[in-house]
């Protein structure tokens, strides 16, 4: 599909990591560095402080003063045509989509580039892919770099103020947006994303349309699972990072807590408390036993491998998910969907259908993905594209 021949009228989100899409913990320096950059989807592992909730934006003729998610009171230009945005790696595609436009992203993590070069959002937004990608890496930026690019904003992680510290220096307008501030809820925060980019872009207010079309999904969802008796419940476990050497999961501080939840499963993980990801051994896996495993878009491994057993010395054959071909590859279509992003309606839709076919029946999610990109993005788009969100790329993974 042409960019040309299509135009988006408004815009709904709704619940996502990351990405991520954010901060997570691993064995190694390597992995941890990696996973922090994903973190912010996609940041550094660290709890955040509380802050208020972004406040009213106030114009002032050539500039619009807000408060970011880390408490900041920043004063940005009222007319923004050069965007950056930093390690808070799904933000890219949501900006790309408020604005229906991926001009104005003349920057953007490597980890964002990835995403949008085997997904949707290169596909209908061939334009973001010209953005610069060598400034940033991991939570590091190069300010001489980033100045070159003239920005006249700079979005970053909330958990990386050692960035919104060098770009203030700089004299860059810097927002903090934050991953974890509303405990991993992908639709909150993507909510509350959604407010402040309307706060700094007024003329592009989708908040209320966001909130409106999330709120429908998951009571939706809700209403059909909460009568699921606990025992009856599925045993989630969610494969963040797979390598050799390497496996990291969800436990109740991270987005595989909230998607557990509002699909109506159980978190097997939900016991470990440490926030982000966490590296777990085979043998916790093997008393967990989990009945279903969701892979996400940040590695490259497949249901296949499990299968398999394909990548290193473990073997899965043991866990009922395996032995029942209950291992499933995460969506991807404008980011990767483990975190917060414009697919998140339809990832909970297909994460309900996944782990509870017969409740969710009627479910086409095909044609659901068709309805919700037409009805709330004036995009049309083709059975293929649409299948395609939930067949994504090896080359898509993070890593």
């Amino acid at each position: 599909m042409k960019k040309a021949s299509i135009r988006i009228t408004t815009f709904c989100c709704v619940v996502g990591m990351f990405g991520a899409f954010t901060g997570c913990n691993a064995e190694t320096e390597r992995i941890a560095d990696s996973i922090a950059s994903v973190n912010s989807v996609d940041s550094e592992i660290q709890a955040e402080p509380e802050m208020p909730d972004a406040e009213t934006s106030k114009n002032f003729g050539d500039t619009i003063t807000v408060t970011d998610h880390a408490g900041n009171v920043i004063e940005v230009p009222a007319e923004i045509d050069r965007i950056i945005v930093g390690d808070i790696l799904p933000l890219a595609s949501v900006l790309t989509v408020f604005f229906d436009n991926g001009d104005k992203i003349v920057g953007m993590a490597e980890g964002s580039m990835k995403a949008a070069e085997n997904g949707l959002l290169g596909e209908l937004y061939p334009e973001v892919l010209n953005a610069e990608t060598d400034f940033i890496d991991g939570t590091s930026i190069n300010i001489e770099e980033v100045v070159a690019l003239e920005p006249d904003i700079f979005f970053y992680s909330a958990n990386s103020p050692q960035i919104g510290e060098q770009l203030t220096q700089a004299g860059i307008p810097a927002i903090a947006i934050s991953v974890n501030k509303w405990e991993y809820n992908t639709i909150e925060t993507l909510n509350n994303w959604i407010d402040l980019l309307s706060q700094i872009f007024p003329e592009n207010d989708k908040a209320n349309t966001c909130r409106e079309y999330s709120n429908e999904v998951y009571s939706m969802v809700q209403e059909r699972v909460e009568t699921i008796p606990e025992e009856e419940r599925e045993q989630a476990f969610f494969l963040f990072q797979y390598s050799d050497s390497n496996i990291t999961t969800s436990g109740k501080l991270f987005f595989g807590q909230f998607w557990a939840d509002a699909m109506g499963a159980k978190n097997v993980g939900e016991e470990l408390k440490t926030d982000n990801s966490i590296a777990v051994s085979m043998e916790q896996i093997y008393e967990w036993n989990p009945s279903l495993i969701f892979i996400t878009n940040f590695t490259s491994a497949y249901p296949e491998d499990l299968y398999n057993n394909t990548i290193g010395e473990y073997d899965w054959s043991a866990i009922d998910a395996v032995t029942n071909q209950r291992v499933y590859k995460m969506p991807l279509g404008m980011y990767r969907s483990y975190t917060p992003g414009i697919d998140t309606p339809i990832t909970l839709l297909w994460f309900a259908k996944t782990a509870y076919p017969d409740l969710f029946e009627d479910i086409d999610i095909t044609q659901e993905t068709k309805k919700y990109y037409q009805e709330i993005f004036d995009i049309s788009l083709t059975d293929e594209q649409a299948e395609s969100i939930f067949a994504p790329v090896s080359a898509s993974s993070a890593y």
